[in-house]
């Protein structure tokens, strides 16, 4: 690194005999004295200017700015001076992610972050500024688990930002910076009752999609994007490979959630109930763009449509006919006249996939495979979220035992039921 320190009281100059001499300058008693000067590695110079009796200050600067170069660490200071809302917006406007995607995190920053952090430029950051955002969001009252997703999000920004060499370190990730925790609450599935109950009180055009949650544990999008063509009576296999979304206000065909294209088994009790289906309301075609709204149109005949015989909108199925339904089957009280209804997680119709993982773990199937069949990527996410469901070691002992000596113990002969050992 080229550096050196310009002192801009005094200058050297020469003269008639050739001697020099160090004289005052323009500048002497004023401003900044010290002005010190390197080389950045992308060829251009980089300065900073001290005050007078501080050239040691100077020399420790630019001896750090080598030291980072040579372990390349370096990082230009005057890069950091753009705000964490400039580069947040650059960096959403640079993502190849899908576009559904893109517009949640976009909201979250508007509502969540940029309030509280946009103005800040991102060389400003310290650990004690995440803290203090990271309290705002806690008493705000959203979700934890919602709390989690906006904090990853700020914290790829950053971890943008030092990808990008504009800050050293992410403030998200200092050992004194806590990420958000999730609720205690353990996830409580609905019993078959319930179930039950919500099937029968949605109208007869949509009451099978109940079955298709509750019995393949399939998401709301993938049952609103399911077509005739996937269903494989047959073999017994339903192929997930599509869902509707919503894309701002328009609807569009994309892959299930992580591109997670999966083959689910097809109970008949499940079988039965879509064949009924299809023979009250006969599946339509459904032509919508393909992944964004200026996609390529893809057709496909759907189990599940309007009236108007396009595809289901999440916004008026879950508010006209999910919640009345959750109210006419007493799992949510009714709404006072003119209120409107309060969005619920709990009880949106992700509560069929949870009584699906809940009644093949209680059956005896092994995590991976219910990943696969939930569409989980990662069997670790699936055991987090049903573990407390899985029956314990003491269960599956006594269980084995009974299986293998029978419940009672004592035979009707008498005989206490124990195996004979040989001499």
């Amino acid at each position: 690194m080229a550096g050196h320190i310009q002192d801009r009281w005094y200058k050297t100059e020469s003269n008639h005999a050739g001697k020099t001499a160090r004289v005052k300058t323009e500048r002497y008693g004023t401003g900044m004295r010290y002005r010190a000067r390197y080389i950045a590695p992308d060829g251009t110079e980089r300065s900073r200017s001290f005050p007078d009796k501080q050239k040691r200050l100077a020399e420790v600067w630019l001896t750090q700015i080598a030291a980072d170069m040579n372990r390349g660490q370096y990082v230009d200071p005057s890069a950091g001076k753009v705000t964490f809302q400039q580069f947040a917006t650059q960096w959403l406007a640079s993502q190849t992610t899908d576009p559904v995607t893109i517009t949640a995190m976009e909201l979250r920053f508007r509502l969540h972050a940029f309030p509280h952090v946009g103005a800040r430029s991102l060389s400003a950051f310290q650990p004690g500024h995440i803290r203090t955002w990271a309290r705002a969001l806690k008493d705000s009252g959203i979700a934890a688990s919602y709390q989690r997703v906006i904090f990853a999000n700020v914290s790829a920004v950053f971890a943008a930002a030092v990808d990008d060499g504009i800050i050293a370190r992410n403030p998200c990730r200092a050992g004194s910076v806590k990420a958000p925790k999730l609720d205690a609450r353990k996830l409580k599935p609905w019993t078959h009752d319930r179930v039950l109950a919500v099937r029968a009180a949605l109208p007869q055009q949509y009451s099978t999609t109940v079955n298709v949650g509750a019995g393949c544990g399939l998401r709301q999008g993938e049952i609103f994007g399911l077509a005739v063509e996937e269903l494989d009576f047959l073999g017994g296999v339903v192929h997930v490979v599509r869902q509707v979304k919503l894309v701002g206000p328009h609807l569009v065909f994309a892959p299930p959630k992580g591109g997670k294209l999966r083959d689910v088994p097809l109970a008949d009790s499940v079988s039965y109930a879509l064949a009924e289906h299809i023979t009250r309301r006969p599946p339509v075609e459904v032509t919508l763009p393909w992944k964004t709204p200026d996609g390529p149109p893809v057709t496909a005949t759907l189990l599940f449509y309007s009236r108007e015989r396009k595809a289901l909108n999440r916004n008026y199925f879950n508010m006209y006919l999910w919640k009345p339904a959750l109210v006419a089957a007493g799992v949510i009280p009714e709404r006072e006249p003119g209120a409107r209804f309060t969005k619920s997680r709990e009880h949106g119709m992700h509560a069929l996939r949870h009584y699906y993982a809940s009644m093949l773990l209680d059956a005896g199937e092994n995590i991976k495979a219910l990943a696969e069949y939930l569409g989980h990527s990662d069997p670790g996410f699936t055991l987090r979220t049903y573990t407390h469901l899985m029956p314990n070691s003491q269960d599956r002992a006594r269980k084995a035992i009974d299986s293998a000596f029978g419940s009672a113990g004592v035979d009707e002969d008498g005989d206490d039921g124990a195996v004979p050992v040989a001499a």
